[in-house]
């Protein structure tokens, strides 16, 4: 029997609910219509659980895979809402902790399911802050990216856009600031339960990686012929096995033209291009979301700017075009079956 997984994705507009088994979509369906979705994230002990980030109308949650969803207002003062991560080794009352990061950069946590919300304040308190800023509106930033330890509930990382990597080592009560050895530019952090002491970056300057829970850092580089990075994944069963989506630009890699862009694979050995889909317009454009499949090793999902998505297979080296019509690809989550 073919493998399936239950996707979601964020387009300009509304979330998509699709089933993938093996190589087809069906069940394709909008789940929710909100105005500018951004971020997307599936609680990894509850697949019907899943939380969505919106750019000016706050966080919205579902607990039945989507059928019906509720607004998380309850202390969430900030309406941007770019980043969500459920983390996996944190329950609270039998409910996973989930965080949400908004513009302004301020994180928040919630212990219910997103009904309330708790600020926590110190991370703006970092000597870095007054540094931080987004160049398109260089008088805010956001946190981008938010990733949580394996096992550790207390560790949590999140990439602000633009201010570099934070770190808090006691579930966000105190912070330690951006280290130079990270790039400062963070659009993605990962963590991978079989290598719970890395954590792995992809920036606007390139690629990072960490190998003590993010106290030193090492780039990524070799390989790469364009460092503008934007999405990355990492194997279900090899930590060393991950990639990376990157462009020549950000005005190539948002556009919506031609990305200039290549998706690469790395084991550890440095980046190789693994993009061989065509050269069609439409294929393109930049790999916006990238998503391992969970239990699924080899296999790797696939969303470009303008919607077109895909299914690599051993390892990248084989590829499937999904018919799934979608207007855009803004972000993906993916749950097991």
């Amino acid at each position: 029997m073919p493998e399936r997984a239950r996707v979601f994705v964020v387009t300009g507009d509304e979330v998509v609910r699709f089933t993938l088994t093996g190589l087809r979509a069906h069940d394709v369906r909008s789940v929710l219509s909100v105005a500018a979705p951004r971020c997307v994230a599936v609680d990894p002990r509850d697949p019907d659980r899943v939380y969505v980030g919106t750019l000016d109308d706050g966080l919205y949650a579902t607990g039945d895979g989507g059928e019906t969803w509720h607004g998380a207002w309850l202390g969430l003062a900030d309406r941007r809402v770019l980043s969500v991560s459920v983390s996996p080794s944190h329950v609270q009352d039998g409910l996973s902790v989930v965080y949400a990061g908004t513009e302004p950069s301020n994180l928040y946590r919630s212990e219910d399911g997103g009904r309330a919300w708790q600020l926590l304040p110190e991370l703006r308190r970092l000597p870095s802050e007054p540094r931080w800023s987004y160049p398109p509106r260089p008088w805010t930033h956001h946190v981008r990216t938010i990733a949580l330890h394996p096992t550790d509930p207390n560790l949590l990382f999140v990439g602000i856009e633009l201010g570099g990597v934070m770190r808090s080592a006691d579930g966000g009560r105190t912070w330690i600031d951006h280290n130079p050895q990270a790039h400062s530019d963070a659009h993605q952090l990962l963590t991978h339960p079989l290598a719970p002491e890395r954590v792995y970056e992809v920036a606007g300057q390139g690629i990072a990686a960490s190998h003590d829970r993010g106290q030193t850092w090492r780039r990524v580089d070799s390989g790469l012929d364009r460092h503008y990075a934007w999405a990355a994944a990492i194997d279900p069963a090899d930590p060393n096995l991950w990639y990376a989506s990157v462009s020549r630009s950000p005005f190539a890699a948002h556009g919506g033209g031609d990305g200039q862009s290549v998706l690469v694979r790395s084991r550890g050995d440095g980046w190789s291009p693994i993009d061989q889909w065509g050269e069609n317009p439409a294929l393109r454009r930049m790999p916006y979301a990238l998503a391992a499949l969970p239990g699924q090793p080899g296999r790797l999902l696939v969303g470009l700017r303008g919607g077109a998505m895909l299914v690599g297979e051993e390892a990248g080296g084989r590829w499937s075009a999904l018919e799934a019509p979608l207007r855009d690809v803004v972000a993906l989550a993916v749950a097991g079956l």
